[in-house]
């Protein structure tokens, strides 16, 4: 039988890793090097990066579109949350973006 606060632990783990991910982001540091300095493995870093990932569904917010939006040339600007912007210029192929959106998902 599990303890009853084993789900405490499993939560505290998984904000414990999901902070490390979001200061190896803002760090700017190779996974290595980030990982050294903390005593992690690589290994663990990205197992859980990629675990997180899968948990937290990725949002994104209207920051502001170029015209109005009825304007067919208007581009548009997402925010993706700590400071970082992705403008979609008008016209962009649908398939590209689905990648760029794709690649953002799993970096997250």
């Amino acid at each position: 039988m599990k303890p009853a606060n084993g789900s405490k632990t499993a939560i505290a783990r998984s904000e414990y890793w999901r902070k490390l991910v979001q200061q190896h982001a803002a760090s700017g540091q190779p996974v290595s090097v980030f990982c050294t300095e903390r005593g992690l493995t690589e290994q663990s870093f990205y197992s859980w990066r990629k675990r997180l990932s899968r948990e937290a569904p990725v949002s994104f917010a209207l920051v502001s579109t170029d015209g109005s939006a009825g304007n067919a040339g208007a581009s548009l600007e997402l925010e993706l949350g700590a400071g970082q912007r992705l403008r979609i210029p008008c016209g962009v192929d649908a398939a590209t973006l689905r990648t760029v959106l794709t690649v953002l998902r799993e970096r997250a």
